[in-house]
């Protein structure tokens, strides 16, 4: 039986957004900004993370690694990325959905569970592309992987349950995207299909569909959502999910932009704080939040940014953006002023000396850990403590 559903046909026509520079900003932040006091403190950072290496995850034979989630429950560390087994490349035509696991105290024993891969067979029709893999935990014993895949000739997000007790996987499924009262598969014609029934402007879609791994949550009318961002091509937007299965458009920025791939996203006080990359050709990716009482959008900062994936964290009340601010080797952390973004500042610039890119960081033993790929050939975790550099 298949799992997938067909789309709502609407009969309004889609409405385009167009990309356009950012014209109107609050502030700007450059990489030049940087103090010689947060150079030094990322002198200390890029030690520190090498010091201090958990282990790396990939499997043996893997040729090509990438995009990592991880969390640490009751001893154990939870990873999943995408691989390549056959060649070197980031092709989806060849990878597979991975989930690892480990002990804290001995990660060398580590558990490989492949989700799906290229030429599966998934409700019947093969299984062409792989790519952005995430991790998410459902309930005490139920942790969610969730993939894009193309099954056929559509990208979907999907998803499998994996029981934390019996360390087994459940089938697969199909996640779905609500926009108003219109629910379709998560899949980019899903997508559109909502969007234009309600009367909501697309960017340009293209290639697959992702859902950032950071999420944050509140009670709405007693029932706990959990907020993120999802992409496709230079599509973004704010969505939220009470079982990471069925997920409700939220909004997207209300200014026009450049924006392309992925948008890290951390609710805090009712306020999503929001950080997306720009086209390649950009200096700028763009700092903003949405105000989910009023309804509103703030005036954007511009951050220098090489254009790759970045990821906030709260720690000690305030929260903190981690991007790439001058290239992939480079980590800059920039405390958030959720009283005025436009006085945000860079407080830590650190030359990683060599690859460190799309940085995941998560709770680990009461401090912090960073997962991130390594010239797309290691998915790597280190500890650190970012108080030492506050």
């Amino acid at each position: 039986m298949s799992i997938f559903s067909s789309d709502f046909e609407t009969k309004k026509p889609s409405i385009t957004i167009e990309g356009v520079e950012i014209a109107d900003f609050a502030a700007r932040l450059n990489a030049a900004d940087a103090s010689e006091e947060a150079k030094k403190r990322g002198e200390a950072f890029a030690r520190e993370i090498a010091e201090r290496h958990v282990s790396d995850f990939e499997k043996e034979g893997d040729k090509m690694v990438h995009v990592s989630t991880f969390m640490v429950i009751d001893g154990m560390i939870y990873m999943t990325y995408y691989a390549n087994t056959k060649d070197a490349a980031e092709d989806p035509n060849n990878q597979t959905a991975r989930l690892v696991l480990c002990p804290v105290d001995d990660p060398a024993q580590k558990t490989f569970f492949d989700i799906q891969s290229v030429g599966d067979i998934c409700a019947g029709e093969r299984v062409n592309l792989v790519y952005d893999t995430i991790l998410a935990r459902r309930d005490a014993d139920t942790l969610y992987i969730l993939w894009t895949a193309k099954v056929g000739g559509t990208y979907y997000r999907l998803y499998r349950p994996f029981s934390i007790s019996r360390r087994t996987l459940g089938e697969v499924g199909v996640n779905r995207l609500k926009v108003g009262e219109v629910t379709n598969d998560f899949s980019t014609s899903g997508i559109r299909s909502g969007l234009a029934e309600n009367g909501i402007g697309c960017k340009k879609m293209y290639s697959d569909i992702g859902i950032m791994q950071k999420f944050t949550s509140r009670l709405e009318n007693g029932v706990r959502y959990y907020y993120t961002g999802a992409y496709s091509g230079d599509m973004n937007f704010l969505m939220k999910s009470a079982d990471f299965i069925t997920w409700e458009y939220v909004s997207q920025p209300d200014f026009l932009n450049w924006s392309k791939w992925e948008n890290a996203v951390y609710l805090l006080d009712d306020k999503c704080y929001y950080f997306v990359r720009q086209q390649d050709d950009t200096r700028y990716g763009f700092l903003t939040y949405y105000d989910l009482s009023a309804g509103t959008w703030a005036k954007p900062v511009l951050i220098e940014d090489c254009q790759s994936r970045s990821d906030f964290i709260l720690y000690g009340d305030q929260l903190y953006l981690f991007h790439a601010p001058i290239n992939r080797e480079h980590i800059g952390v920039v405390k958030i002023n959720t009283a005025d973004i436009a006085k945000s500042e860079i407080v830590l610039q650190a030359n990683m000396q060599g690859s460190c890119f799309y940085p995941f960081i998560q709770y680990f033993d009461g401090e912090l850990a960073m997962s991130y790929t390594v010239s797309r050939q290691h998915i790597r975790l280190a500890k650190f403590t970012l108080g030492k550099y506050l």
